[in-house]
């Protein structure tokens, strides 16, 4: 037990029991001054009778059990005037600050909060239905939430200090975080955690959010199954990765799939699928194993498909190789504001290799890699469209040329603040509608009619 002598502990404290009814019942806010005073001064005593390294072997349900029984003696024995209802709160809050991450525990309980932004210890923003809102949750100070912090990277082998102020790890859910601080983050440390979906969207789920219209389904099932190279493309958080894990769960059961990522978010179903995850340098500066590293050992690895969280600095040459040599059927995403500019950064990014290629040759890589290009964007009403579908044709010159298939018509806004419009195809039959019909995947004509 992590406690010392909790039952004689309980025996001394008899008497106060006794007395808990005389005591004035008076619910005090959460965000009160009076009730962090109270927290404090429980969660101190808490800690001169328990022992942390046992409550660290402990299952973390028999672990919350016994804190929550000591924490009811110790309110008891202070005589803290709350009711039934406070008290249970003001435990939770204990349990959290020794189990958990604090303050931020019943955000991450939220399933409806898709982001938490922390803006130092006394400033705290939540997004949901893709708008931000600002919450009444706090830190006691920066030292607080520096503990937050190291308790979050610690738990996977990572650091973070003033030699290394900047970090990306995950939680146990798979939530993905960054954490910077001072000197750096000159208000305070700042947290920046990007949730992770319990609930794994589907295709469907993507047609009644309108995000996609109902005929692209069977068009995006059809080219992942067909082995085109995919580039999805958007800004932060306009749901690229989400996009990507949906692509991949089209793949075949049967086929090896290596994933290759800087913080792993993917949830990718099938058996036969290889997690990688990049690794920082040591305190030394040493040990960094970047995606371009894993890239080319991936292609050592017998993958039938290459899935790539997000491209963004040389991996992209070994990306583009990889491609071009067999391993079709793999998808990535990037940062960029449109199809055409997607394929600028992937320029950009392979001169980062150090590597100097002709311009045309560049570009006749880049179109005989990629087949297509999906532009995804976050509008302002907080949802996620996909703006553009485009499939890349060849070279005409030193140009890539490009044909958009299908496109979202933005038309302005309601009186609520959602965006209208509609999607439309262009028109143009595209040139992967035969290779798709060789493989068996037989699209209807009228999906592309204008």
């Amino acid at each position: 037990m992590p406690f010392e002598d909790l039952k004689s502990y309980q025996e001394r404290n008899t008497s106060s029991e006794q007395d808990e009814q005389a005591v004035e019942d008076v619910t005090f806010s959460t965000s009160s001054k009076l009730e962090k005073e109270w927290k404090n001064r429980i969660h101190k005593k808490l800690l001169k009778v328990m022992d942390l390294t046992l409550v660290d072997n402990l299952d973390p349900a028999d672990a919350r059990h016994q804190i929550r029984e000591i924490c009811q003696q110790l309110i008891v024995d202070e005589q803290i005037p709350c009711n039934q209802a406070a008290r249970q709160v003001l435990i939770k809050q204990i349990e959290d600050e020794i189990m958990g991450l604090g303050p931020l525990e019943p955000l991450l309980a939220d399933q409806s909060i898709s982001d938490i932004l922390v803006n130092g210890s006394h400033s705290v923003y939540v997004e949901r239905n893709g708008k931000l809102q600002p919450t009444d949750v706090s830190f006691n100070n920066d030292s607080h939430l520096l503990n937050i912090i190291d308790r979050i990277v610690s738990s996977i082998g990572r650091r973070i200090d003033e030699s290394s102020p900047m970090v990306d790890a995950r939680l146990k859910d798979g939530s993905r975080v960054n954490a910077i601080i001072p000197p750096l983050a000159l208000d305070g440390p700042s947290i920046s955690i990007r949730r992770f979906s319990v609930e794994r969207l589907t295709m469907d789920n993507l047609v009644e959010l309108g995000s996609i219209p109902e005929e692209l389904a069977s068009v995006f099932k059809g080219i992942v199954k067909a082995r085109l190279n995919i580039l999805i493309s958007g800004g932060t958080g306009s749901g690229k990765t989400t996009l990507l894990n949906i692509l991949s769960g089209y793949i075949p059961k049967d086929e090896r799939i290596v994933t290759i990522e800087d913080s792993a978010e993917l949830q990718l179903q099938q058996p036969h699928t290889v997690r990688l995850e990049t690794r920082p340098p040591n305190i030394e500066g040493k040990g960094q194993v970047s995606q371009r590293d894993l890239v080319r050992n991936s292609l050592r690895m017998r993958p039938d498909r290459i899935v790539i969280g997000e491209v963004r600095g040389g991996e992209a040459l070994d990306m583009l190789q990889a491609m071009n040599t067999g391993h079709d059927g793999s998808l990535t995403t990037v940062h960029a504001n449109s199809a055409r500019d997607a394929l600028g950064r992937i320029e950009n990014m392979v001169s980062m290799s150090g590597v100097t290629f002709p311009v045309k040759a560049l570009r006749a890589q880049i179109a005989s890699a990629i087949n297509i290009v999906i532009q995804i964007e976050r509008m302002e009403d907080g949802k996620r469209r996909m703006t553009s579908l485009q499939e890349i044709n060849g070279m005409e010159g030193d140009v890539v040329t490009m044909t958009e298939l299908f496109k979202f018509e933005r038309q302005g806004i309601d009186d609520e603040g959602n965006v209208r419009g509609h999607y439309r195809a262009t028109g143009i039959i595209p040139a992967f509608y035969e290779h798709l019909k060789q493989r068996g995947i037989d699209l209807h004509f009228h999906l592309f009619d204008r």
